[in-house]
């Protein structure tokens, strides 16, 4: 009977220990739901330098099992938040994937191109994301570090030997340019004024850059008005190249749009657009600076100065020929193909922007006959990280004249940067039609008139929703204009790029390589004389 019990005993200690292993194995498989900071984006003093504590008083199980920590951190001007979530890394978190959520510190990595200073970092266990680390070549491996640093030397040499050669042949070009200036009477005629484009443009750009990184103010000295727009004047100015006022002192003639203080959030939009190295281009006007003159209670933009003007006071005085055309129409489209393009043209990323104003006021002519976009203070850059509501805030903006059909119709696609491009291409397609309106190529040309011209001086939103959307009305394409070859071409694109649907429309950039194509027709034609018949002194800005 003792034997019965003492079987009985151990065979249920037996079960009952097997079941115990059991539920022991069954829990290891199961995944363990982390223990999270969690907060919405809050303020920190954090520097984004060493280690810091997000300081977020809230702790959550994550919903979803295999969900991480995160700590997100970012500056955007004087701004400086933290972040903390739980995410699935098998999912991207604001288009990023996450890499280092295996670990069990939360090192933060820089990532670019998000609008703004911006660190992330992932990590695998509970309350990780409270302590972040700030990643630093000091964190590494001595070893690893001693190798960086070996292979890295070759490469510096060569980068100060350049560098430096550079600097040298600069500093003997400009000394070449100011001797120059001595020695011969100042000229201010057009290849002299225009300073982006010609050998001289060197020493003036860099002269007006080192003085702003000197935080001193440009030397400049205004000389006519010559054009005045809603919310700033733009001057013909003289940029002194030389510290002593004397007969001999040289100048620069560029353009200074000045804005008063109360347009200081249309100054800084536009001097944030200029200020970004990537928009540097052939066709877009380019800046020297930006300065706040607190004396005179203004804020100054300082770019080249054109003196052919702008294309819409050019158009007005001026019949082209087929090559005129070709030259100023595949430059236009070069001009917003590059503001609209994610990429450099060497390949490196950069933030597409929107122009939202393109009308041919807002386009200057050039000495070889092409155009630069200019007049940046609707311009948005369409960071991957703006919200809907940030882009819902822009509201309707332009010039109503050249507004796409969904801008006038307040309906544009807020989920869909593409469909600010969009709208830039309509209006850049009634440029191309004014362009071509005075061609003659086309036969008989008559005076200059803008789109929509049976319309009064400056059309409100209203009259143009009437000709645009009730009426799907465009600017008239006589059948005379499809009898030349390349002109027909235009054409289509034109009707191509003001369509009514914004996804039917062309990309500006494939305007551009349509323009291209079409090179062996302008070499079979006659090059234009509008050398001889272009006035010096025409610089008018339109800014209603």
């Amino acid at each position: 009977m003792e034997i019965l019990r003492f079987s009985a005993f151990w065979c249920g200690t037996i079960l009952f220990g097997s079941i115990l292993l059991e539920e022991a194995a069954e829990a290891s498989i199961m995944p363990i739901r982390r223990l999270c900071r969690f907060c919405d984006v809050q303020a920190t003093n954090c520097t984004g330098t060493g280690s810091c504590t997000v300081e977020c008083n809230k702790t959550s199980i994550c919903e979803e099992d295999g969900q991480v920590c995160v700590s997100i951190w970012r500056k955007k001007d004087d701004n400086v938040t933290f972040d903390t979530v739980c995410h699935d890394p098998a999912q991207k978190l604001y288009g990023l994937v996450l890499e280092d959520y295996n670990n069990n510190k939360c090192v933060m990595k820089e990532k670019m191109g998000m609008g703004s200073q911006f660190f992330i970092c992932s990590c695998n266990e509970d309350e990780c994301n409270d302590h972040i680390f700030f990643s630093s070549i000091t964190d590494k491996d001595p070893q690893v570090v001693a190798v960086v640093l070996v292979s890295l030397v070759p490469l510096l040499v060569l980068a100060v030997v350049v560098i430096s050669s550079f600097y040298c042949y600069r500093v003997y070009r400009q000394r070449q340019a100011h001797s120059k200036r001595k020695k011969s009477p100042l000229d201010f005629s057009d290849a002299h004024a225009i300073i982006m484009d010609e050998e001289g443009s060197d020493s003036s750009s860099t002269h007006a850059n080192n003085l702003n990184h000197n935080t001193e103010l440009l030397p400049i000295e205004l000389d006519v008005l010559v054009g005045k727009g809603r919310f700033a004047e733009v001057y013909k100015a003289k940029l002194k190249q030389g510290s002593s006022v004397s007969e001999e002192q040289g100048f620069e003639t560029v353009a200074v749009k000045i804005f008063s203080y109360e347009e200081y959030a249309s100054w800084k939009n536009e001097k944030d657009i200029f200020s970004d190295a990537d928009l540097r281009h052939e066709n877009v006007l380019h800046f020297l600076t930006a300065e706040e003159r607190k004396v005179q209670r203004q804020y100054w933009l300082i770019t080249a100065y054109q003196p052919r003007g702008n294309l819409q006071e050019f158009l007005s005085h001026h019949i082209l020929s087929w090559h005129d055309l070709w030259l100023l129409g595949g430059s236009l489209a070069c001009g917003v193909a590059h503001l609209h393009s994610d990429t450099t043209t060497c390949g490196r990323y950069k933030v597409p922007i929107a122009h939202r104003d393109i009308k041919s006021s807002n386009i200057l002519v050039k000495s070889d006959l092409t155009c630069c976009l200019c007049d940046f203070g609707l311009a948005l850059r369409l960071d991957n990280t703006l919200s809907v509501d940030e882009l819902a805030n822009s509201g309707q903006v332009g010039t109503a004249r050249y507004m796409a059909p969904e801008v006038l119709e307040s309906r544009i696609n807020l989920e869909n940067i593409e469909s600010f491009k969009q709208a830039d291409v309509y209006s850049m397609a009634l440029v191309l039609w004014e362009i071509i309106s005075r061609c003659s190529a086309i036969g008989e040309v008559k005076e200059y008139e803008p789109p929509f011209g049976n319309l009064r001086e400056h059309p409100c939103v209203e009259s143009m929703k009437d000709s645009v959307l009730r009426d799907r009305g465009r600017p008239e394409i006589p059948n005379s204009w499809i009898n030349h070859t390349g002109i027909q071409t235009v054409c289509a694109s034109i009707e191509d790029c003001w369509d009514h649907d914004p996804e039917a429309r062309l990309t500006a950039q494939c305007v551009a390589e349509r323009f291209d194509d079409m090179e062996y027709l302008d070499k079979l034609s006659d090059r234009s004389d509008s050398e001889e018949k272009i006035p010096e002194e025409i610089f008018v800005v339109d800014e209603k």
